[in-house]
């Protein structure tokens, strides 16, 4: 009876609270990917750019793995 009122007490998981933060990161992981292509996409022959645009990837790339993001080669 007492495990039966501690359960009851107990709060309990909020599935749209779930749903909400699986979208929102969906919703990054998206924005991320999209980022991360646009890098790749890019040609320079600055060397300048060309070592800020693989410090920008390096990021996305760590933010990514964040959200359990992994490379599909």
């Amino acid at each position: 009876m007492e495990e039966q009122q501690s359960q009851a007490a107990a709060p309990q998981p909020d599935p749209t609270k779930a749903s909400v933060e699986s979208a929102e990161r969906r919703r990054q992981r998206q924005a991320l990917e999209l980022q991360r292509e646009r890098v790749l996409s890019e040609r320079t022959s600055s060397p300048h750019r060309r070592s800020a645009l693989e410090l920008a990837l390096a990021d996305i790339e760590e933010k990514l793995s964040e959200l359990g993001w992994t490379i599909h080669l």
